[in-house]
């Protein structure tokens, strides 16, 4: 689970893990299941914190490292160049607030970090942005589930039922995207 959400936030093929779903369940599981995360709560939004802080610190780094090459970079199976596009029109947007913002929107969680390295933002900086938005997220999210799992203790009998549904709700940014830019392209070629 840790590794999800680092490899989530801090790696670039990390996009397409299913992060939101499982920091939701995760908290859903620690008030219906414990016998399966044997941790408190508290120990579960630390450790998830935790593990959201370090991968984009790993991003940022690879980030400034890779630099201005990442956005000559060909498309490939799992990435596309349109995704480092769509991360810096929100950061040309929103500035930093896209590392708090991107928190809840798969695409740009996982290419804010290594933007923000690409685009040099300071170290300092990046990591108010970073703290700040790791805990709004992680907190929120197992939280919503944490709670709901004790108010409605039998919620854990349609986990499969939600996790297909976390899934949908949380591909429709990222499909929407993909419409949008597929139309764009058509348009430039037509």
């Amino acid at each position: 689970m840790l590794f999800v959400i680092f490899a989530e936030t801090g790696l670039l093929l990390g996009f397409f893990l299913p992060g939101d779903s499982l920091v939701f369940i995760s908290g859903l599981l620690c008030a219906t299941r414990p016998d399966l995360l044997h941790v408190s709560i508290y120990t579960l939004v630390i450790e998830l914190t935790i593990a959201a802080i370090l991968g984009n610190i790993a991003g940022y780094w690879f980030g400034k490292r890779v630099g201005p090459a990442l956005f000559k970079r060909e498309d490939a199976f799992l990435f596309k160049k349109r995704y480092v596009t769509i991360t810096h029109d929100f950061y040309a947007k929103h500035g930093g607030k896209t590392l708090i913002l991107g928190r809840f929107l798969p695409i740009i969680r996982t290419f804010a970090p290594i933007l923000a390295g690409v685009i040099q933002i300071g170290f300092r900086r990046f990591m108010v942005y970073n703290i700040i938005g790791a805990l709004l997220w992680i907190s929120a999210l197992t939280l919503i589930g944490y709670y709901l799992g004790t108010t409605i203790p039998w919620i854990k009998n349609y986990l499969g039922y939600i996790v297909i549904g976390l899934i949908i709700i949380t591909s429709i940014p990222v499909i929407r995207t993909w419409l949008r830019e597929r139309n764009l392209s058509a348009r430039k070629k037509g």
